[in-house]
């Protein structure tokens, strides 16, 4: 193993998909189906191989990866087979899942959470260890001034947390830091760079891009772009350059599961519903009418559908209209790309760059900098970083968001 992937979440459908396909692909169970990173476009890239990952990471929960694998089984979402070929393999990943550590301020939860994971890099003799967050989503924090200068930061997270009669709180929470950014914080002091596979807010800090700079890391976000949005990173283009005025572009989203759970909260349905409208707005140029929902049905559990509705102008002032309906198995369309997001971040620091990874758009509902937003050109992008790395190291610097 040269890489380790430590997954803030490491407990969740995302996460243990991931893990599941990793370990079936290199037991020669399974294809890497839905990889980017298998295409022959990508593929000449000096990648970490699947087989060089090693996994752990952190969570609130308890349920053992081997548990949650066999219920993702049941409810259809993995292959019974490879769950049940691989239980001692989820076994051994099982012992590198840390529960989130309680803290008196948030700068001793980031030091307990840094030290996390340097030990696993220490433990496994690893290169590096590329931190993904794949967590649920949380509502956008109240803004503060120490998120704008670093020093200043750093003295916030010193300030005690709000007990409530309590000590200590796991990870941390309720400090200067929402929890995506403490474990960004921690991360970057650990070395490690960091990607946000969810809409939270992460290493989208003024702060934080100072000390990625400092430590030489590069980081990569935000929200996986893996159903509705990327439809629309493709027909939106299509009315732009065919010149017709899209009027109205209205979907409602249906899921379960813990990420519908956590989405049927108004903080974490708002944040989530911002970063989903963004690439009508950058692609077309304006903003339709019409909105994005987002419902909670239990019972669809980790599979979503999206229905949208589009009306548009033509030629004379025709109206037309289109719809489309999405049926997906959010974490099987999800887990691969965070395997692509880790391996290329790791080539990335490899190379010498730090700071924020724009050319990693390509998988993002909300990327990174001033970025094209339709897929072909992502894609374009994406291609040229990869050829990039095909060169020997050299540091380029990110901009920042």
């Amino acid at each position: 193993m040269t890489t380790g992937v430590w997954l803030v979440g490491g407990r969740g459908s995302v996460a243990v998909t991931g893990v599941v396909g990793a370990l079936a692909i290199r037991a020669g169970l399974a294809e890497p189906t839905g990889c980017v990173t298998e295409l022959p476009q990508l593929s000449g890239a000096p990648l970490p191989a699947l087989a060089e990952l090693a996994f752990g990471g952190h969570d609130v929960s308890s349920l053992s990866l081997v548990k949650k694998a066999q219920a993702l089984a049941d409810a259809g979402v993995l292959p019974a087979g490879p769950v049940r070929a691989l239980e001692e393999e989820l076994a051994a990943v099982e012992r590198e899942v840390r529960p989130l550590p309680p803290a008196r301020d948030q700068a001793e939860a980031a030091e307990l959470l840094a030290a996390d994971l340097t030990a696993f890099r220490e433990r496994h003799r690893l290169r590096r260890v590329i931190v993904v967050n794949v967590a649920t989503t949380e509502p956008a924090p109240a803004p503060h001034p120490a998120h704008a200068d670093l020093d200043a930061l750093e003295e916030a997270l010193r300030e005690p947390l709000p007990t409530a009669g309590r000590e200590t709180r796991p990870g941390g929470g309720r400090g200067v830091l929402p929890p995506s950014s403490l474990a960004a914080y921690a991360a970057f002091r650990a070395g490690c760079p960091f990607v946000d596979f969810t809409p939270s807010t992460g290493a989208r800090l003024p702060a934080l891009h100072q000390l990625a700079l400092r430590q030489g890391v590069p980081y990569g976000g935000h929200d996986g772009k893996t159903g509705e949005t990327l439809v629309k990173s493709v027909l939106a283009p299509m009315f732009a350059t065919r010149n017709l005025r899209v009027r109205t572009w209205s979907g409602t989203n249906l899921l379960g599961g813990g990420d519908g759970a956590s989405l049927a909260q108004p903080g974490p349905n708002a944040a989530k519903a911002a970063s989903k409208s963004k690439v009508l707005r950058e692609t077309l140029g304006y903003v339709p009418q019409g909105e994005i929902r987002i419902d909670y049905l239990e019972d669809v559990g980790d599979f979503k559908t999206a229905w949208d509705l589009v009306t548009f102008e033509g030629f004379l002032g025709r109206r037309m209209r289109m719809d489309f309906t999405w049926h997906g198995c959010d974490s099987a369309l999800a887990a691969p790309l965070v395997l692509d997001l880790a391996r290329l971040t790791a080539a990335a620091h490899e190379h010498g760059r730090s700071g924020a990874l724009t050319e990693l758009a390509f998988f993002f509902k909300d990327p990174l900098g001033p970025v094209p937003h339709a897929l072909a050109d992502q894609w374009r992008l994406l291609c040229d970083f990869a050829d990039g790395l095909r060169t020997g190291p050299g540091p380029v610097a990110g901009g920042p968001r």
